[in-house]
């Protein structure tokens, strides 16, 4: 019996529109919207809500996710997943405004390894403004690349150290970069390598002549708070004791990630997906 036959995959994904907290002008927990899980052993769930709306702070028309898992049916792949969120007419506080907001993760794991290849098709943000004002992103898809060769972790990858070491640079390059974030990317450009981990984001550059500053993918708008886009995280755990190879792969993905720091104050997390998994044995 051959190896492909002979191993299994659980499922494990997950996908939802909106989560966060506020502390003023009120405590509260912001309730989850539209949260799909995906059962073990793959299928198929979908949530939708519309016409959400946080009294004045948050609102959008309708908001869409589905995860799916199944068994490929082409000779030679493995397991595919699938998640998928999609947010309609975003408004927040009347600042931050957009048509679409659509993030979207594939993966498969192989028959043979353990490493999945990632894919962010169709992942975009339509006509995303700032008070009015149109941002113009520089959207990379394939910060990750091909998928690294001998089942080697994706911050081993010497093209995808590349890039994400790009991006770091070009953030800590601003001469008026906040401390904090000087702080965070002198660390990860520090540890880059070293790691089996890799955060970065799917967006190099927000330009635009909207009001606050722009590093890379953070955007600070004074009186409103600070905007993480497209915001990506790869990790690896549960090394092979005899060859060194990850076995399990953790992918994460937040369209929006909010920290509110004026009258209103807290943290939104928009479009979290999450299409992760584990082969045996």
């Amino acid at each position: 019996m051959s190896e492909a036959i002979q191993r299994t995959h659980t499922f494990n994904a997950v996908a939802r529109v909106l989560e966060g907290d506020l502390r003023l002008p009120l405590a509260q927990k912001i309730p989850t919207q539209a949260h799909a899980l995906l059962d073990a052993e793959g299928g198929y769930r979908a949530q939708h809500t519309t016409g959400y709306r946080l009294e004045g702070i948050l609102s959008f028309s309708a908001g869409h996710s589905q995860v799916a898992g199944n068994r490929s049916t082409k000779p030679g792949q493995g397991w595919s997943t699938l998640t998928t969120t999609v947010i309609k007419d975003l408004n927040i506080l009347e600042v931050l405004t957009a048509d679409h907001v659509v993030g979207q993760i594939i993966t498969e794991h192989p028959l043979v390894g353990y490493v999945p290849s990632i894919s962010f098709l169709g992942t975009h943000f339509e006509n995303l403004r700032i008070a009015g004002h149109r941002v113009e992103l520089d959207l990379d898809l394939n910060i990750l690349g091909e998928k690294p060769a001998n089942d080697a972790p994706y911050a081993k990858d010497p093209g995808v150290a590349s890039r994400v070491s790009s991006q770091y640079d070009r953030i800590r390059e601003h001469q008026d970069l906040p401390a904090e974030l000087l702080e965070r990317y002198n660390r990860l450009s520090s540890t880059f390598g070293g790691s089996e981990a890799v955060e970065c984001s799917l967006v190099n550059q927000a330009a635009g002549r909207y009001p606050g500053k722009s590093f890379g993918h953070v955007i600070t708008i004074p009186g409103f708070g600070a905007i993480t886009l497209a915001k990506l995280t790869v990790t690896h755990e549960d090394y092979h004791p005899e060859t060194g190879v990850p076995k399990k792969t953790t992918v994460n993905l937040t369209m929006v990630d909010l920290k509110l720091g004026c009258v209103i104050d807290g943290t939104v997390a928009l479009g979290f997906s999450g299409p992760n998994g584990n082969t045996y044995p």
